[in-house]
């Protein structure tokens, strides 16, 4: 998906900058930059992070980045930041975005005379045609406003200038930008677990398209907020930190609650519930305290050097970390009934790979339990996943197996306790060589979350979403 991290101090920030977009690190493994503004001069730098971390490719490059204003980014996407210099002034732009329809705007902005400068794998990258959008209009604000109006997707967005930094969230808030302050500063973040440890106290969430200015002493309203909001759900159920806060909920208490919503409505046997870590933890605790059951640590993540798997684009790869990242206890799995908790099916191979291990190390039973529905439909609006096509979600692909059409009847098969939705999730069951599968409901995520259900996208499990 991606996610940034901007600062403007009294004082150098290129450590606040830093450490604050390495917070942003579980959000992408494809590219790191980083660009700061020091009397008039932009100093920038890109990194591949695809074979290394964040911290090992820019820690050696600190010195280089002068100034009091930075901004930086984790990108799954192309290249940035950009630079641009125009009628508006020079500025840095960095990008958490999805645009569909990239080509036909490329078109637009190529007859009007622009250039395109920026390529990643023979494409226009998306940040630089954002940047173009933005410089059409006679002000910053009017230039956001034509993004906003022009993208099909979303866009989030903040702007390094000579006047501070602009900040401007996606038009139906999909995705997060919270600002944090502290004495003789502002950051603005996709994650507020960057504010913490760099001493910030989360000042508010900015606003479904609104765009703000920071300069170190204050924050200035530019645009005041839309009245609509579709925030992703799956920002609680996978990709969110624990300890985050969006719109004021905290990710780890919604998880946790999905647990307990799942455990009382359950009739499953078993010895304990455990979690396949990270994102399965908090509903496992959850689970485990509405069933009244033990939760044990049956599965350990090594975390020294494994990423999250759902970002490599290659699915072999994907394939591999998911294996080498968990290492089972065996001891604990030898002739056991299991109640694992996890945060989603998406494609299944891994889901697959891991229970045939937990078999192997002497499993009596598996019995899984996701924390939202089944994924029907690939996202237009983040790239939280690497599914392009449909059919690479393992429930579209049963879907086709029982229709002979994998859009035949999407609506019953995301219907809780339809018989299409029953025999969905009975032939996932049995490819996946589960003993029992079950999916939180869609109802009940909404309740967890808390947000009114049509302040929350749910695309992806029910092709229900407000464009």
């Amino acid at each position: 998906m991606g996610g940034f991290f901007g600062t403007i101090s009294k004082s150098a920030c290129a450590t606040d900058l830093f450490y604050g977009t390495d917070y942003n690190s579980h959000l992408g493994t494809r590219r790191g930059g980083m660009a700061t503004l020091h009397e008039g001069v932009f100093k920038r730098s890109i990194h591949n992070l695809e074979n290394s971390y964040f911290r090992t490719r820019f820690e050696k490059e600190l010195a280089k980045f002068q100034g009091n204003s930075g901004i930086g980014v984790i990108s799954d996407t192309d290249p940035q930041p950009i630079f641009i210099n125009s009628h508006l002034g020079k500025f840095a732009i960095v990008t958490v975005a999805k645009i569909n329809n990239l080509d036909e705007l490329e078109k637009e902005l190529i007859d009007k005379g622009s250039n395109f400068t920026e390529l990643s794998s023979g494409k226009t990258n998306q940040t630089e045609l954002i940047a173009l959008l933005i410089v059409q209009g006679k002000t910053f604000v009017e230039g956001i406003e034509i993004v906003h109006e022009k993208i099909k997707g979303s866009c989030s967005m903040l702007l390094l200038t000579e006047n501070g930094i602009i900040v401007a969230r996606d038009k139906l808030g999909r995705t997060p930008i919270l600002i944090g302050k502290k004495e003789g500063a502002y950051a603005a973040s996709s994650e507020p677990c960057s504010f913490p440890n760099l001493d910030y106290e989360l000042e508010c969430n900015v606003g479904p398209g609104e765009i703000v200015l920071l300069t170190a002493d204050k924050m200035t309203q530019l645009r005041p907020p839309n009245k609509k909001m579709q925030v992703c759900s799956f920002l609680w159920v996978y990709y969110g930190y624990p300890v985050s806060d969006y719109e004021g909920i905290n990710v780890d208490a919604v998880r946790y609650a999905c647990g307990m919503a799942m455990a009382k409505k359950d009739s499953a046997e078993a010895d304990y519930v455990a979690a396949i870590p990270d994102s399965g933890i908090g509903m496992g605790l959850g689970y485990a305290e509405g069933k009244g059951i033990p939760y044990r640590r049956a599965i350990i993540k090594y975390t020294p050097t494994w990423p999250r798997s759902f970002t490599p684009a290659n699915q072999s790869v994907r394939d591999l970390v998911a294996k080498m990242k968990l290492i089972p206890n065996r001891d604990l799995l030898k002739d056991k009934k299991v109640i694992f908790c996890d945060d989603s099916i998406v494609r299944g191979t891994q889901l697959r790979d891991n229970v045939n291990i937990l078999y192997g190390y002497g499993a009596k039973e598996v019995h899984m339990r996701l924390g939202c529905p089944p994924i029907l439909h690939a996202c237009p609006f983040l790239g939280f996943s690497n599914s392009r096509s449909p059919l690479e979600l393992i429930a579209r692909r049963i879907v086709k197996e029982l229709e002979g059409d994998d859009t035949k009847n999407l609506e019953k098969y995301s219907s809780t306790d339809s018989e299409q939705y029953t025999n969905m999730v009975e032939c996932i069951r049995e490819k996946l060589n589960i003993t029992t599968l079950k999916f939180l409901s869609v109802e009940d995520l909404i309740t967890a979350i808390g947000l009114p259900k049509e302040c929350v996208c749910t695309h992806c499990y029910n092709g229900t979403s407000h464009f």
